[in-house]
């Protein structure tokens, strides 16, 4: 992964910490302005003095875990990684959500950290029935752009994140190739090994 893809990781984690829980219907205001009314909220986070000092990473790291974690559909995240191979292992769904939640969560969760007031620019809103997108940029400090799309979907009254897309790059398609690369020639069990394996490696995108 080249740097400024991994940067681009990190702006996108900032921006996908939303707060719906405070919304009472998906339909109560749009997507949009649910995502910037909880961008400070992170923002906040990362800012905090007290917050910044070494003995403070981990409750740091807890606290935006605490943002991001409820802002995903995992299983369906997991679902569209593993492709065809899901129904295959459907009898072991209950063991590896879990460990891809915990494997996706601590990658990119050292990402944030990198975060330097890049500007994201909330560029449009779509939905379609059940399913939308909201297309943004983030903005670097030398004025380059950087295109990153959120796939949502509503679940029980809430919109969550599915999907992401950073300059025509799907998490989904990456993973997806991934475990196909994986599972061609190694078990299941091997490929929950590589996860959980990879885990403690925050900032890792590849098995």
């Amino acid at each position: 992964m080249t740097r400024r893809r991994r940067q681009a990781w990190a702006a996108w984690i900032i921006a996908l910490a939303v707060n719906w829980g405070a919304v009472n219907s998906v339909w109560a205001e749009s997507i949009i302005a649910q995502i910037k009314s909880t961008v400070d909220h992170v923002v906040q986070i990362l800012k905090d003095p007290r917050l910044q000092r070494d003995a403070k990473v981990e409750e740091r790291r807890q606290r935006l875990r605490q943002i991001i974690a409820p802002r995903f559909d995992f299983e369906e995240m997991a679902k569209r990684s593993l492709g065809q191979h899901w129904q295959r292992n459907a009898a072991r769904k209950d063991e590896f959500v879990p460990v891809f939640t915990r494997f996706v969560e601590n990658s990119y969760v050292s990402s944030i950290e990198s975060y330097k007031n890049e500007k994201i620019l909330y560029t449009r809103e779509r939905v379609d029935k059940d399913f939308a997108q909201v297309d943004t940029k983030v903005v670097k400090s030398k004025g380059d752009e950087i295109p990153i799309n959120y796939k949502l979907h509503s679940v029980g009254g809430e919109w969550k994140v599915y999907d992401v897309v950073i300059e025509n790059v799907s998490l989904v398609n990456n993973y997806r190739s991934q475990f196909n690369r994986i599972l061609a020639t190694a078990s299941f069990d091997d490929l929950i090994k590589r996860l959980q394996e990879k885990t403690p490696e925050a900032g890792r995108v590849g098995l």
